[in-house]
């Protein structure tokens, strides 16, 4: 049986399960929530050809970010990935404060990350395994790469969860139709958002 949740076709829409395990594509939700950022504050493009832009000030709180995907189960493993740049420790020294497991790798010499989405998938199938009685996988990314763990963690017995910006799926992308259902981070957007300056400067351009 299907429900539809927030225009989104799911196949549960509660759980009652206890446990959960939360995996984070830092960069997917970094981009996309900077761009939700700039759209929220008004920053628009000019031309709809143009890339979406991004507010460069927006940051993740990352113990709210936990708090607020765990909706109040109890967290067996809370892993986020990432790449270099950025170089500075310390946004992965607060996400390592907040509680995550930390794994960051370095980009190609072309800018591009590499080994992310695996060491996502592999982290994501040995926490699974290594738990007595199936939870509720929370995966913080839209990219349908990650198919095959849902599917895998499905297998195992657990629910699965996407929560990702809107700006990112389709509700009827294949992830989208994977997953037991569907968490858009707009809807806690301003509760995970802390910001490193003021942007956009008045009078400046923005772009």
């Amino acid at each position: 049986m299907l429900w539809l949740l927030l225009g989104t076709l799911i196949t549960k829409p509660f759980t009652d399960m206890e446990n959960c395990l939360i995996i984070v594509d830092n960069s997917n939700v970094w981009i996309e929530g900077q761009k939700y950022s700039a759209k929220a504050k008004g920053v628009l493009k000019t031309n709809p050809n143009d890339r979406d832009i991004c507010d460069p000030s927006w940051r993740i709180d990352f113990g709210e970010l936990l708090k607020q995907v765990s909706e109040g189960q109890n967290i067996v493993g809370a892993i986020l990935v990432g790449s270099r740049p950025p170089q500075s420790d310390s946004i992965w020294e607060s996400a390592d404060r907040s509680g995550f497991k930390v794994i960051v790798h370095d980009r190609n010499a072309a800018g591009k990350e590499k080994a992310v989405d695996t060491e996502l998938a592999v982290q994501g199938t040995a926490a699974i395994y290594s738990q007595p009685t199936p939870g509720v996988l929370k995966l913080l990314s839209g990219d349908r790469d990650f198919i095959p763990l849902v599917n895998m963690a499905a297998q195992k017995g657990w629910e699965t969860e996407m929560w990702a910006f809107t700006s990112s799926f389709t509700q009827y992308g294949q992830m989208a139709q994977t997953v037991t259902r569907i968490k858009p981070l707009d809807h806690c957007f301003n509760e995970i958002s802390s910001y490193g300056f003021t942007w956009p400067v008045p009078g400046s351009p923005t772009v």
